[in-house]
């Protein structure tokens, strides 16, 4: 793989508000052509972030009103014990991680193989490519068994959903390696908003940490980059001394809070950490309609015065930054979406040109 140059290009996080993949994927070449992603369309109910991860666990339930595990039912045991067997089968090469319950499924991932059809092109040469996956404290803290407990708190059930993710973020990263350029994997993660809150309050660091490195790991082994999303704030600290290579967080909204990290942000930029800035709003409409490129160039202007301010030299946040979404746009209307895509392509120009 080629060694993946940032320098301030413009990167989307996912999920738009369409039905028809085509048509995203149009978009997404439109306003991302440098580093297109896969669409998630979370309009059709099994894309959203936790049914479409989902097929392959053991004891998956896809009910009309909500997913959830049986863990009550007579052959749970079985299923665990034939989705580790898998696993195992898997990791030690005697099973083909493509044909393996750990694949990525055309019913629930179509936009995976909108992508993958879409590098048939003749012509297409992005400089990368974006998976994501739904993050472990995400994907197990929103996912409950059938008493209504999140399975994050069994450790068996977290440490199977995590090696599922974990496969399922491999398999994008090879089949998307088949382009030659570099790859890059997000950990969507963002129930990290609520670490430190009553609602994970018996959630510890360690734990998080070791679902985030084992995803990662995954990820690297695969020769990928892993980078995570979160869309709010989170105790930064832990995502930046992981082993994630590009960290992408709501730089509109929070780069106040971000920044007090002052010494964890140096040294991750320091040993090569990308930064992805999610400085285009799509939280609030008012905020969407208001910004364009000029008014947010001169705000990401100020937030990286205030990196150098700490020592760091403007060029290299410069080359070591995307551009992205603060989230993505699966909420918004369409056209809200496609303004916010537009400026982030804008304002990644803008800063490119020096303008």
């Amino acid at each position: 793989m080629q060694q993946f140059e940032a320098r301030a290009r413009a990167l989307l996080i996912g999920s738009l508000p369409l039905t028809n993949h085509q048509q995203a994927m149009a978009l997404v070449m439109q306003y991302s052509p440098d580093i297109p992603c896969w669409p998630q369309l979370p309009a059709h109910p099994h894309e959203k972030m936790i049914p479409q991860f989902m097929p392959g666990y053991p004891g998956a339930v896809f009910g009309p009103e909500k997913v959830f595990v049986d863990t009550a039912a007579a052959s749970f045991e079985s299923e665990l014990l034939a989705f580790y067997e898998d696993y195992m089968a898997v990791v030690e090469g005697q099973l083909p991680l493509e044909t393996s319950r750990f694949a990525l499924r055309r019913d629930t991932a179509p936009g995976f193989f909108s992508l993958l059809a879409h590098l048939q092109q003749p012509g297409f040469a992005p400089r990368a490519l974006k998976g994501q996956v739904t993050g472990p404290v995400t994907f197990c803290t929103g996912l409950k068994d059938v008493h209504g407990k999140a399975i994050f708190f069994d450790e068996q059930l977290r440490d199977a959903a995590v090696k599922l993710l974990a496969l399922n973020a491999r398999f994008q990263v090879e089949h998307l390696s088949s382009q030659g350029c570099p790859v890059i994997v997000f950990i969507d993660e963002p129930a990290l908003a609520g670490f430190g809150s009553s609602e994970l309050i018996s959630v510890t660091r360690a734990q998080i940490a070791a679902c985030l490195e084992e995803v990662a790991a995954a990820i690297h082994q695969a020769g990928g980059l892993a980078g995570i999303h979160v869309c709010a704030n989170t105790d930064w600290g832990l995502v930046l001394e992981s082993e994630l290579d590009i960290v992408n967080f709501d730089a509109y909204g929070y780069f106040d809070r971000f920044v007090l990290y002052r010494d964890q942000v140096v040294k991750f930029m320091d040993d090569g950490g990308i930064l992805a800035w999610g400085i285009v709003p799509t939280l609030d409409a008012d905020d969407i309609a208001r910004e364009d490129a000029a008014s947010l160039k001169k705000r990401w202007d100020q937030a990286v015065r205030q990196l150098t301010d700490l020592g760091m030299d403007f060029e290299k946040v410069a080359s070591q930054s995307l551009i992205t979404p603060s989230c993505g746009t699966g909420a918004l209307t369409k056209a809200q979406a496609v303004r916010v895509l537009a400026t982030n392509r804008a304002l990644s120009e803008a800063i490119r040109a020096g303008r």
